[in-house]
């Protein structure tokens, strides 16, 4: 009976554990490597997108770039990965650990999010979200939902993807339908 309780013991602990492992966000280091070997088998770019659970704008630029429409010119062009950061409470487990430098490390600490960036299969950089604005100040455009902040991404798609113009068109088309509003 003392041997079943031991093994008992023993096999939870185990599973608690693995349990527990299983529950901890991949580093966000980790998740640019693993993507930038993929870029390099599949000959694409990088495409990481800075997010969190309660960003709403996060979630428009997903679900925007998961529209059956476009879906597939994304995908085809790009090792799309997320980081988590910026989350709070009980959500703040949720975060890719050394996410938050990452960011920082990309001058997105002060932007606010989604924040994205294009990396060359080799890691290096290529394009961010921050585009300049009238006064030439970087701002990050998040999700892209004004004309003009459409047409900055639709140009960086068009110089670091493989994207035909009817794939670029119907992008644009796609982020247009997103209400522009002051803040995102």
């Amino acid at each position: 009976m003392r041997s079943l309780v031991l093994t008992l013991t023993v096999v939870c602990t185990v599973l608690s554990f693995s349990a527990k492992a299983q529950q901890t966000p991949a580093a966000a280091d980790e998740i640019v490597k693993e993507a930038c070997t993929q870029a390099t088998k599949n000959h694409k770019k990088v495409f990481v997108l800075f997010h969190a659970s309660w960003c709403g704008w996060c979630h428009k630029m997903d679900t925007a770039m998961n529209d059956a429409s476009i879906k597939k010119a994304f995908v085809d062009n790009y090792e799309i990965r997320h980081i988590t950061v910026l989350e709070n409470g009980a959500n703040k487990a949720q975060e890719n650990p050394g996410g938050a430098e990452l960011l920082a490390k990309y001058h997105g600490d002060q932007e606010g999010i989604p924040f994205w960036l294009i990396l060359n299969a080799d890691g290096t950089l290529i394009a961010d979200s921050r585009m300049k604005d009238a006064t030439g100040k970087l701002q990050n455009v998040g999700c892209p939902a004004q004309k003009e902040e459409v047409d900055y991404f639709v140009g960086l798609l068009e110089k670091t993807s493989k994207m035909k113009r009817g794939e670029l068109e119907a992008v644009r088309t796609r982020f247009a339908k997103i209400a522009p509003q002051a803040a995102h």
